[in-house]
């Protein structure tokens, strides 16, 4: 374990995100896995509607990820050198897990697409504590590959979008505490 994790109030105040590539062996096992996405489906869902989908990239085929990537890169960048492509490639096999989480929101419905959308990346904070919460420490990444087509439309269609790669393992450093927001400045009352 990290941390003592066995209160909700210390689950949450000691969870912190891991570099993707400082995370490292052990992953989750396919029970844990199940466990954290079972997690990351409850959070608030307006209209019910689930819209966002959970797209697990096993082990086996991370390099047909990388290649994806690489493509994707190359498309867009077609004077993309060695130490860019190698940086794709790291993405791709970083940590021992992947799932990527698509913001998949249902257009016809008379839920606004914007609360849609908070629900997707909502899933994703569960999705995270749901990691801390089996011992281990998750990264949620965008980058360029989360705002491509191509790399979207591998995982899904056009009404959707990426919300994150969010990368799974264990720390194979701790875990750095980054600054904080003062409180004072991000939270007020209301007068009225």
């Amino acid at each position: 374990m990290l941390n003592d994790l066995s209160t909700p109030r210390s689950l949450i105040a000691t969870r912190r995100s891991g570099k993707p590539r400082e995370l490292g062996e052990p992953g989750p096992s396919p029970a844990q896995l199940e466990h954290i996405l079972h997690a990351a489906a409850r959070v608030p869902d307006h209209g019910k509607l689930a819209p966002w989908r959970f797209v697990v990239v096993p082990d086996a085929s991370r390099e047909a990820f990388a290649t994806l990537l690489e493509r994707a890169y190359r498309a867009d960048r077609p004077e993309a050198k060695r130490v860019e492509l190698e940086a794709v490639y790291q993405f791709a096999t970083q940590a021992p897990a992947l799932v990527v989480v698509l913001s998949a929101p249902a257009h016809a419905s008379q839920i606004p697409i914007w609360e849609q959308e908070l629900s997707a990346g909502a899933a994703c904070m569960a999705l995270l504590v749901a990691v801390h919460a089996e011992g281990l420490a998750g990264g949620w990444l965008t980058t360029w590959a989360a705002y491509s087509d191509a790399v979207r439309d591998a995982f899904g269609g056009p009404h959707e979008r990426i919300a994150g790669f969010m990368f799974i393992g264990t720390p194979t450093r701790p875990l750095d505490e980054r600054p904080r927001p003062d409180m004072a400045k991000v939270v007020s009352t209301w007068a009225g």
